[in-house]
């Protein structure tokens, strides 16, 4: 019976071998098919792809699948958008080192980390999923955005003091708020990845939890923290429009902006995520490229709406004077010369009347001993003509023989 085994098992090794050799029109002349569906998948390479690329990596280089590619490029440039604006940031940052933006540089170059995070992230949703690449998916779609989003929450905060005071809080306490909100998040993502992971059964230590086995809906919930961050990056902000000191009140328009373009596109993304792709019947092939999409559209309008104008905001000055139109010194500055004149019933008559009251006004006051110090009377009216006449005026002067006075 042994030797027999033997030779069946010699024998099919030979087929297999034979197949092999004769290729796909040898097993399509046999009518026998290949077991394995992971090899055929392999054997078809997309157009636009080499032999050389990894199957997992063809949504990159399919031609026929070409949101990977528009995405790719997407991403790709707003890699190198980040870097460049990371280096003009880091330029600029010396010039307002002794003004009140200085308390938001480190939140914003933290904030541009994330937006640097948000455009890597792409690329995770644009390859073929594997237990790896599901759980760096999962982890840090949160994580990053509840970074940006956490840093707008600060900074807005901090707004809120310098628009009605001109000073707020330090650098330090902004940036410790804005690395206690992002935290939160970070702990939930963590807990949520462990839970889903290292799931077991009762009877056994084997791990039946997959990263990849996850539905849309537990993936959403996940993210409420984030939705919490967002609704509050759009609040927070509103009270600086309606404050004192006017260059704050434009990054309280860029926050508020920001924040509402965001909104609409986690509606969005959501909506077609959740419910859009299973009512079309593509919710298998549509869900990766929804969030890739969120993720480049975001990740674009934090640098337009958000970053690029704090980069302005840097080369500018002012932010150390009111510049509100009820500061009542420019208010005097904008009042014609003409307006006291105008106001006033002027005629000869009236002007007689006028210098005859201030004169009887003026000698019913008492007249102060060194009143005449300056050597004129004040109860003369002094006119360029008759200044000359008081010129013999007494000065008051002091005694030197204060023993001839008694008390």
């Amino acid at each position: 019976m042994g030797v027999i085994q033997t030779q069946k098992k010699m024998a099919s090794k030979h087929f297999l071998l034979i197949l092999y050799m004769l290729g796909p029109l040898g097993a399509a002349s046999l009518n026998l098919t290949t077991p394995s569906v992971e090899l055929q998948n392999l054997s078809a390479v997309p157009m636009g792809c080499s032999q050389d690329v990894q199957p997992i990596f063809y949504a990159l280089c399919d031609l026929n699948a070409a949101w990977g590619i528009i995405l790719e490029a997407l991403a790709g440039l707003g890699i190198v958008c980040a870097l460049v604006l990371a280096v003009i940031f880091l330029a600029l940052a010396p010039s307002v080192i002794r003004d009140e933006r200085k308390g938001s540089l480190a939140i914003n170059f933290m904030f541009l980390f994330g937006v640097f995070g948000l455009f890597s992230l792409v690329f995770a949703f644009i390859i073929a999923p594997n237990a790896a690449v599901c759980e760096v998916r999962r982890f840090l779609f949160g994580v990053l955005f509840a970074l940006c989003f956490a840093c707008l929450v600060a900074h807005s905060v901090r707004l809120n003091y310098l628009v009605l005071h001109n000073r707020g809080p330090g650098g330090g306490l902004i940036f410790l708020l804005a690395i206690g909100l992002f935290l939160v998040e970070a702990v939930i993502n963590a807990e949520w990845l462990l839970i889903t992971n290292v799931r077991h059964n009762l009877s056994s230590t084997v791990s039946v939890g997959h990263p990849c086995q996850i539905d849309n809906q537990d993936f959403v919930t996940a993210l409420v923290y984030v939705m919490f961050l967002i609704l509050a990056s759009l609040i927070v902000p509103c009270p600086v429009l309606c404050g004192h000191y006017l260059p704050w009140k434009r990054h309280g328009r860029y926050i508020v902006v920001t924040a509402l373009l965001s909104l609409s596109i986690w509606v969005t993304w959501i909506v077609m995520y959740v419910y859009g792709n299973e009512k079309l019947g593509h919710q298998n092939t549509w869900d990766d490229p929804v969030l890739a999409i969120a993720l480049v559209s975001n990740g674009w309008v934090f640098i337009v709406c958000y970053f690029i104008p704090e980069v302005v905001e840097m080369t500018r000055t002012g932010y150390g004077y009111e510049t509100d139109t009820l500061n009542m010194i420019k208010r005097f500055e904008e009042c014609p010369s003409s307006i006291i004149v105008e106001n006033r019933a002027f005629s000869m008559e009236n002007l007689e009347m006028t210098d005859q009251r201030e004169t009887i006004k003026i000698q019913d006051k008492p007249v102060s001993p060194y009143s005449n110090y300056c050597g004129l009377y004040p109860t003369l009216p002094l006119y360029p003509t008759e200044v000359e006449t008081v010129n013999h005026v007494p000065l008051p002067r002091i005694s030197t023989e204060p023993w001839r006075y008694h008390l």
